[in-house]
């Protein structure tokens, strides 16, 4: 059994267990398969995937498939792609709403038979302006809510024979219009869709609203605490109310947690559909992207993304988490299991005057050096006459403070030898194309024999033992720090960072990275983490940089 969390939800699960309430913790995951998952919903797994495990329980994973105008199986494979990925095993089992579309349809006509649902001939519009705006005033009830049983039955059942269009009736709970709260002002609990479904084909064409069919799934498959995001903290009477009328019970028990909001983003499934469809971003995977397959294939892990839910935590309020916690959550990781492998993102040849022609030699360097890591582990690298070394790395006439290679100064190429520069080559824009250096050849195990010190060093590459390749580095999609907050009326559009992806071509790499896959991970040394991408060959995503002062800042509250 896992570690417990220790959260107001876990709290109530205690209590419930202490009064001998339930016997067993079981969860659900309920999305609707018409979008790709986002960090956002890793919340919501997290939170009900590790209690369920902690508490030896059991947990769903349940397609909320209800509305078929909407979902694909696109989607749903997408969703069992990312929760496992997460390692969040449904083993309670994977079901699918309209698995129960006979079910809710039988409880509808129970609530006919009782006087407690009737059919509407309002428009969706009509019924809207019925039930009010003001929870201080009733709302106006339904010319049509005195049907009798008998003539809803009738009119219920031949909605669900297709004779009549959609949008013409709905299915209402017949619970109170001078409710405060709105959500109890005679809700429609089914309307008419002619829409095929993706699993019920043409079977039906009518369908049950979540309010009313989310209950009544949760308390078929067992389900305790149906836990879910505040946004439905005002639904829970409504849930209640079909629980009661339905199944019967106290449990399931819906409880609500705050959403997860995260900087610099939008997770809005229709501003992330228009990103996707107007080609802003390279599909729901971008690495821009907030999804789960986005950060995936930015080379974040499931341990990082669970480990930034954790740290965001449990609360009953929303707040704003800044993603710049998530990246250090992925570098705090990455520090101790990445590979250390040498980059050039800018080179310049570097060639050392005094090496002989056609000699190359092998100098070992550390995988990773970090002591925490326990890796005393080395690789091959190839050292001859011409190099690459970053072009940021050498200035004719260095700045102040500047410690790498410049004219007349020494530097040491990481792990080899000690070199000072004596020339460069000019093009006729002035530009560098190579410098020229001479190496102390008696340095290359250590220091210089006299004991003088040098500046810096640097990283370099063998050029006839180099890889080319395209790097792109990527940086938060939209300027505005909260999303959420952008005044009304203005495009959230207008907010896209024009810098959000550099993309550097001609990048060199060390030669052992031929074999490289998707989903390795490795430091580029000076550089930050990247790894290979999965949708394009030949190219690496930075996942995250070395450092950050937000770790700084965090560390001092």
């Amino acid at each position: 059994m896992a570690e417990k969390p220790s959260n107001f939800l876990t709290e109530i699960i205690d209590a419930d267990l202490a009064a001998g309430k339930v016997k067993e913790i079981h969860t659900r995951f309920p999305p609707e398969p018409n979008g790709y998952l986002h960090i956002g919903s890793a919340k919501a797994i997290w939170i009900n995937w590790s209690i369920a495990n902690a508490y030896g329980g059991k947990f769903n994973l349940r397609y909320d498939d209800t509305n078929p105008a909407r979902e694909d199986m696109e989607y749903v494979n997408s969703i069992y792609e990312d929760l496992t990925w997460l390692g969040a095993v449904p083993n309670g089992g994977i079901f699918y709403g309209s698995d129960y579309f006979e079910v809710c349809y039988e409880y509808a006509e129970k609530l006919i038979r009782e006087g407690k649902a009737y059919v509407c001939d309002l428009s969706r519009e009509e019924m809207q302006a019925g039930r009010g705006d003001d929870a201080g005033k009733p709302g106006t009830p339904s010319p049509y809510r005195d049907r009798t049983p008998e003539e809803n039955l009738d009119l219920f059942r031949r909605m669900r024979a297709g004779e009549f269009p959609d949008g013409s009736r709905t299915l209402r709970a017949k619970i109170d219009m001078a409710s405060p709260n709105m959500n109890m002002r005679d809700p429609a609990i089914y309307r008419i869709k002619h829409v095929s479904h993706h699993r019920q084909g043409d079977k039906w064409c009518i369908y049950p609203l979540y309010d009313y069919a989310h209950p009544i799934q949760d308390a078929i498959e067992g389900i305790t605490h149906s836990m879910c995001s505040l946004e439905f903290e005002n639904h829970r009477p409504l849930y209640e109310w079909v629980i009661n009328n339905t199944v019967g019970g106290e449990f399931p028990k819906q409880r609500e947690f705050a959403r997860l909001n995260v900087s610099n983003t939008v997770m809005s499934k229709r501003y992330l559909r228009e990103l996707v469809e107007t080609g802003i971003v390279d599909g729901w995977d971008d690495p821009r992207m907030p999804t789960l397959c986005g950060l995936r294939r930015r080379g974040y892990t499931p341990t990082s993304i669970f480990e930034f839910v954790r740290q965001a935590g449990v609360a009953k309020s929303d707040n704003l988490v800044d993603m710049r916690q998530l990246e250090a959550c992925i570098r705090s990781e990455l520090e101790l299991s990445a590979q250390r492998r040498v980059a050039v993102l800018d080179p310049v040849k570097l060639i050392v005057d005094n090496y002989p022609e056609g000699k190359e030699e092998v100098f070992q360097l550390p995988n990773n050096p970090n002591r925490e890591a326990g890796d005393d582990s080395t690789r091959p690298v190839v050292f001859g006459k011409e190099l690459w070394i970053d072009r940021s790395d050498f200035f004719e006439v260095p700045p102040p403070k500047f410690k790498r290679l410049s004219l007349g100064s020494e530097v040491r190429l990481m792990g080899a030898y000690l070199v000072k520069c004596v020339g460069v080559d000019k093009d006729a824009d002035g530009r560098i194309t190579a410098i020229y250096c001479e190496a102390d050849l008696e340095t290359g195990n250590g220091n210089p024999a006299d004991g003088r010190t040098v500046r810096g060093t640097i990283h370099w590459l063998s050029c006839a033992h180099s890889l080319d390749t395209e790097v792109r580095l990527y940086d938060k999609l939209f300027t505005e720090t909260n999303m959420n907050a952008i005044p009304e009326g203005s495009d959230y559009k207008d907010y896209l960072n024009p810098d959000s992806v550099k993309v550097l071509t001609g990048v060199k790499l060390e030669e052992s990275l031929a074999d490289a896959k998707p989903g390795d991970k490795f430091q580029f040394v000076r550089m930050g983490y990247f790894t290979p991408d999965s949708k394009h060959s030949g190219v690496y995503n930075r996942i995250v940089t070395l450092k950050d002062s937000f770790t700084k800042t965090l560390n001092q509250k």
